[in-house]
């Protein structure tokens, strides 16, 4: 297989509910204009806490700096895996856990921390810029690896790429996180470009304006049996939407595309309290046991928590799988 990094510089931020008046027209304009903006890498999740948009620094141009915007430090680097040199946009993401032994988990090894965002298309996975040296060398010997430069794919070559330094390999053991699964059910989908303006005005309320009250929620502190959870990307000109089975009701059915099998997912989500960006091993704690019980999973990161969805008839199962793995941790 072939790893691609991509040309995306990514910044990552979270916006306040309570100052998303001040963000309304430079988020339309990222969801619905893309042109006007010349960004090419887009996504935004709503959670209970807060939105958490991810994208390069064309779109970050986009948003001006407030009180109620918090930016992480770091600019991110966006990796991609490739099957037989062709990228899986065309056709729906091979998951999380398919990744998991050959990206996610050696990364955790040697203590570089990733942010995931699976898309109906494909799955995305963000590493400091930073840390780029030490990715290069840790993946080298599974991936032929190629650096997107003006849309030509160039060859890495390691020994360039990493000058001899290696990050050393962490020595404590990550901390194990709890997880929970509220009640909503699931769709990953996409839209063909051309008809998102026929889905423009339900879309703008589904994340504008169906709050009945508006209030943010603590971080760790919300009821979950139903989570308001709902991410739009559009990237290089795909666009993928998770959302529950009640909020696709408001779309119309004949413009969203899914998969054949039509399947729901539930949610496994993961942190008690906010998780940060500078802990290893939080991806890996998720897709390597549903890797060893081979369970297909999407994976998106935020601000705050992480997020997978796994197919909906395992979910008891599935969670008793990983509070088993959280026990045995103790």
């Amino acid at each position: 297989m072939d790893l691609q990094i991509l040309e995306h510089r990514v910044r990552v931020l979270s916006l306040a509910r309570r100052g998303l008046w001040l963000y309304t027209h430079p988020l339309l304009k990222l969801l619905l204009l893309p042109r006007r903006s010349r960004c090419k890498f887009f996504s935004l999740t709503e959670t209970p806490e807060d939105y958490t948009v991810m994208l390069d620094e064309e779109g970050f141009k986009e948003l001006p700096p407030s009180e109620f915007m918090q930016v992480v430090d770091s600019t991110w680097l966006v990796l991609n895996v490739l099957s037989n040199g062709r990228s899986s946009a065309s056709s729906q993401a091979i998951g999380v856990t398919k990744i998991a032994k050959s990206v996610i988990a050696p990364l955790a090894e040697h203590n570089v921390s990733v942010l995931m965002l699976s898309t109906y298309q494909t799955d995305f996975i963000l590493v400091r810029e930073k840390d780029l040296p030490v990715v290069v060398h840790t993946l080298t010997s599974e991936f032929d690896i190629y650096k997107e430069v003006k849309g030509e794919s160039i060859p890495v070559n390691c020994d360039d790429m990493s000058n001899g330094f290696l990050k050393p390999k962490s020595a404590a053991s990550p901390t194990v996180h709890p997880v929970q699964s509220p009640q909503n059910r699931f769709c990953i989908l996409t839209v063909a470009p051309d008809t998102l303006p026929a889905i423009a005005t339900v879309l703008i309320d589904v994340l504008f304006y169906s709050h009945s009250p508006l209030k943010e929620a603590a971080p760790g502190s919300q009821d979950l049996d139903f989570i308001r959870f709902f991410a739009f990307s559009l990237i290089e000109g795909y666009i993928s939407i998770v959302m529950d089975a009640e909020t696709q009701k408001k779309f119309p059915s004949d413009l969203l595309l899914t998969s054949s099998s039509g399947e729901l997912w539930r949610m496994v989500r993961i942190g008690g309290q906010p998780l940060g960006f500078d802990e290893c091993g939080i991806v890996a704690q998720i897709a390597e046991p549903l890797a060893d019980a081979d369970i297909s999973a999407y994976y998106i990161s935020t601000f705050n928590f992480d997020h997978a969805l796994v197919p909906e008839e395992g979910i008891d199962s599935i969670i008793e799988l990983l509070q088993k793995r959280q026990e045995s941790s103790r």
